[in-house]
């Protein structure tokens, strides 16, 4: 890892993903830390920074739409019989220190501030393994501390009133090609069949280059994925699916994704052989 604001994660001595901790962006876009470029260890980027079709979306990261109606993911809010509207209520998550930074991770803790009060206080654990000669894999972990006297409510469109879009926690950005990717779990295949259900791993694979999600804690992988594929490349696992989310004062909610990212394009098989070494017992 080297420089304070853009350290840069190495598998066997390769760059691999760069993370912005002071991004200088627009308050509508929710400025917080980012991964990107991710690549594969061929060199093949597997991310989207601020694309034309989605300014807010910002390569690897947690995003939240609706922390007690704070907008934490960028762009518009969706209102509840109102539809997606330009409101003044965009947070920041503020990068305070990193714990520990070696070339293959960190710990970091953020603030996530909105109204000029502090919400929530992070702690994100980020490490790059070499899994074999052409995969890696992303193990993220974010814990979210509610620091207030009250208690926080999590949501997403879908809480409030938008179907089949409860995105919100930890996303993923992909490259965008000129054909949509294939997307699958063990036994399902397509965005139709995939979004919205649970799965221990999820594939996302391109022209030359594979993605496979996996929930690394038992609480994780009950949260349903969100999955966008023909309007544009993305996944992410939804923290408020069906209903808001509760983070009571001094509570702590806690996900764990770990990301296989291998060149070439992997199939059912080779993705779940890739899960297991990456996801430790």
């Amino acid at each position: 890892m080297t420089g304070n604001d853009s350290p840069v994660l190495r598998v066997a001595g390769r760059p691999v993903a760069r993370y912005v901790t002071r991004p200088e962006l627009p308050y509508r876009l929710s400025p917080r830390p980012y991964l990107h470029p991710v690549t594969t260890l061929a060199g093949t980027a597997v991310t989207e920074f601020s694309p034309a079709d989605h300014l807010h979306h910002l390569g690897v990261g947690v995003a939240v739409p609706d922390v007690e109606g704070h907008n934490f993911w960028g762009g518009r809010t969706f209102v509840r019989d109102r539809g997606p509207t330009e409101l003044d209520n965009h947070g920041t998550q503020r990068h305070t220190a990193f714990q520990l930074s070696d070339p293959d991770g960190f710990v970091e803790e953020l603030r996530w501030i909105a109204a000029g009060t502090e919400l929530l206080r992070e702690r994100r654990t980020v490490a790059a393994t070499e899994l074999t000669g052409t995969a890696w894999a992303l193990d993220f972990t974010f814990s979210l501390t509610n620091v207030t006297p009250d208690p926080l409510t999590i949501g997403s469109p879908a809480t409030n009133g938008r179907p089949g879009a409860a995105y919100g926690g930890f996303f993923w950005r992909a490259r965008k090609e000129s054909a949509a990717p294939r997307v699958f779990t063990a036994d399902r295949e397509g965005e139709r069949e995939v979004h919205g259900g649970r799965a221990d791993w999820l594939a996302l694979t391109g022209e030359t280059w594979s993605l496979v999600f996996a929930g690394a804690t038992g609480r994780t992988r009950r949260d349903p994925w969100f999955v966008r594929t023909e309007e544009y490349p993305g996944v992410g696992s939804s923290l408020a699916h069906d209903d808001r989310v509760t983070v009571a004062p001094g509570d702590t909610l806690v996900r764990r994704i770990v990301t296989v990212v291998a060149d070439g394009r992997l199939d059912a098989g080779g993705a779940a052989a890739l899960v297991r070494k990456a996801v430790s017992p």
